[in-house]
């Protein structure tokens, strides 16, 4: 779930200290790391399909072998509850802003999924929000409602999942990038990313500004 990389309009939150057009350099290397490790679990011969639920245009990030569905509906909430009605399930849904996730992160999540009994899984992110949802069946009750982008997100989607009668397993914890020291400790975290590569090329004094006394 994404959308195309647009300066004024990607990771907003970054400005200041980035300018619009490194933050929306920093959203296309983040994105392009996360459409890497989806890429190499589909790419496994496991059967995995990959599908971008995209907002705007298809750029270079993109790799072979995706499906790409617009996404549809006015708030984030719809667009989530959308798109899985479009792609179907069972399935696991990760965002662009965690660029820090593997290929065995993925992996993993599927495979929580898959296990008897389990009916959702969810990892959340220590901002409050979560990273990834895993749904066995898709049901569009999920998301409809839920209030995104805040503190309390993750613990209002977890709630939901398991209001609706699932049986939850839950994910390792991924710091997402919002702010410009969330992007400076995943770049850390996954020094040798496309990520890590784009915050490095950051003008100094911008650094600077965000690195404590």
């Amino acid at each position: 779930m994404a959308k195309a990389p647009v300066a004024g309009r990607s990771k907003t939150r970054l400005c200041p200290p980035c300018t619009p057009a490194e933050a929306a350099r920093l959203a296309e290397a983040a994105l392009a790391d996360t459409l890497s490790a989806v890429h190499a679990v589909a790419s496994a011969g496991n059967g995995v399909r990959a599908v971008l639920a995209l907002e705007g245009e298809p750029g270079w990030w993109l790799p072979r072998g995706f499906s790409v569905a617009a996404q549809r509906g006015r708030s984030l909430d719809e667009r989530l509850a959308n798109a899985w009605d479009d792609v179907g399930g069972p399935g696991f849904q990760i965002g662009m802003d965690t660029p820090q996730v593997t290929p065995a992160l993925l992996e993993a999540a599927l495979g929580a999924l898959d296990s008897t009994g389990t009916g959702a899984v969810i990892g959340l992110a220590p901002d409050g929000g979560w990273w990834g949802v895993g749904l066995r069946r898709p049901d569009r009750r999920a998301f409809l409602g839920i209030p995104m982008s805040t503190p309390a997100t993750g613990g209002a989607q977890l709630d939901r999942l398991r209001r609706l009668g699932l049986a939850v397993a839950m994910l390792a914890e991924l710091r997402d990038v919002d702010r410009i020291e969330d992007a400076l400790a995943v770049a850390a975290e996954a020094p040798a990313s496309r990520f890590a590569a784009a915050v490095a090329s950051l003008a100094l004094p911008a650094l600077q500004s965000a690195l404590p006394c």
